[in-house]
């Protein structure tokens, strides 16, 4: 069993909300975490999609109706899934530049007997998670 200690983060108009995830887990030295829910609204969303290399820009305000993931000073690995005005859901991989439009209420746990490193696993050659035991 891993023992977790929480966070919960509102982010603000305008924020970058990867880039303040990112900054947050560098901020507390994190070595494993992960979001247990992420709700709000983005001005800006940018996903990249399935076995695409590049992102894709949506623009108009977007409702977030999930964020998850894992998350490390050795890497973040969050997906999206977001609404558009007409409730059309899209989802994938989070990208910066995925702007706060109203708010961005996030709670993060993070584990205190594990680290989370990032290797390559040569099946695909995408780095991969690799969960470490923290010495006692």
């Amino acid at each position: 069993m891993t023992g977790a200690e929480y966070f919960v983060l509102r982010f603000e108009p305008h924020d970058d909300l990867k880039k303040r995830i990112a900054a947050f887990t560098h901020e507390r030295n994190i070595q494993a975490g992960a979001i247990v829910s992420g709700v709000g609204s983005l001005e800006d969303v940018h996903l990249r999609f399935a076995n695409r290399p590049e992102g894709t820009k949506l623009h108009g305000p977007h409702e977030i109706l999930s964020l998850t993931g894992t998350l490390s000073v050795n890497g973040l690995h969050l997906h999206l899934s977001v609404a558009d005005t007409n409730g059309q859901v899209t989802g994938g991989h989070l990208l910066d530049d995925n702007l706060v439009y109203t708010t961005a209420e996030i709670v993060i746990a993070v584990f205190t007997d594990i680290s989370f490193k990032r290797e390559i696993d040569p099946t695909y050659g995408y780095k991969e998670l690799q969960i470490q035991k923290k010495a006692p």
